[in-house]
């Protein structure tokens, strides 16, 4: 299988954005791997001039040069994946995340987040990240261990859609900040279009489950994607594996409607991969899966339901 790279820059970004009219930057086959890295970073929350920290090229091109077309991230991408259709599925191996800055920022603005009324002073803060120790020194002298992720790993949207921004996750992923899609997980992702067209961005350093002041902490890393094509599966709604578990993801406005969402897909996963009722699917997700929130502050707000994979093999009669 071929390998190819894509490095951000001011031809290889959309801000802002997903558009299933943008033209691919390559097209590959399914089972090939592409190495994509990634800047992330309004002007305002750049370190300050002085600082010890190195501001990669491309970025600063980025924000002299080009504005966002939409409120939203800097990704990286399309990619356009050879044979994919409509109605089926990419799968998305996750190889390998590597730190692209030797810095991350954090930032709290007011009337956003979790608490949007509690803090009323803009504070933005810039965490130096240790490539050896894999940890971010906070400016109060903890230090947080990275696990880095991408927050918004996408296909473009369907055409319907128009031009949307990249802010509320959806059906065709985006800005899920699922901590969980660290190296070493796959993600799966409904095809909208042909060709799939998927896009990264939003790196993060370290995120908790709710991501409750918008931010984790946030920076630019280097993925690396086995992309498959899946004509044998159909998918609403995308879905995640780890090593131990598969996780159903679902987003809405509101978070019991996707806390249903999530609940009902993970139903239907037990149901077709174990071969039970929906009724005992359902009566195995309330003693062994678990339902976690994943982020409560990017609009519609993320579910994510797991299961240990043990659980998922075929029922003998």
């Amino acid at each position: 299988m071929a390998a190819y790279r894509i490095d951000a820059g001011l031809d290889t970004v959309h801000w802002g954005y997903f558009d299933a009219t943008r033209e691919p930057l390559i097209t590959i086959d399914s089972g090939d791997t592409v190495t994509i890295s990634t800047v992330s970073g309004m002007p305002n929350q750049m370190p300050p001039k002085g600082s010890p920290f190195v501001l990669p090229k491309a970025l600063v091109d980025i924000h002299a040069h080009q504005q966002p077309r939409l409120p939203g991230h800097i990704c990286t991408g399309p990619v356009a994946v050879r044979d994919a259709r409509r109605g089926q599925v990419l799968e998305v191996r996750i190889k390998s995340i590597e730190l692209n800055y030797d810095w991350g920022y954090n930032m709290i603005r007011p009337l956003t987040g979790a608490l949007p009324d509690d803090f009323k002073e803009f504070r933005v803060i810039h965490i130096p990240l240790n490539r050896e120790r894999m940890t971010g020194r906070l400016p109060w002298g903890m230090d947080i261990p990275l696990r880095p992720f991408f927050g918004v790993m996408a296909v473009a949207p369907p055409l319907a859609w128009g031009v949307i921004n990249t802010l509320p996750p959806r059906r065709n992923g985006g800005n899920m900040d699922n901590k969980e899609l660290v190296a070493g997980t796959t993600l799966y992702l409904p095809i909208h279009i042909d060709g799939a067209m998927f896009s990264v961005g939003d790196g993060h350093g370290a995120q908790g489950d709710g991501e409750v002041n918008v931010n984790a902490i946030e920076t630019g890393l280097i993925g690396t994607f086995e992309l498959h094509v899946r004509p044998d599966m159909s998918l609403e709604w995308p879905m995640g594996e780890t090593a131990s578990h598969m996780m159903t993801m679902a987003f809405d406005p509101d978070l019991d409607d996707a806390a249903i969402t999530a609940l009902r897909s993970m139903i239907n996963l037990i149901s077709q991969r174990t071969g039970i009722s929906r009724e005992d699917a359902y009566t195995l997700c309330s003693l062994a899966a678990d339902l976690r929130v994943t982020q409560i502050v990017n609009g519609s707000k993320g579910v994510h339901m797991t299961i240990e994979k043990k659980y998922l093999a075929p029922v003998k009669a």
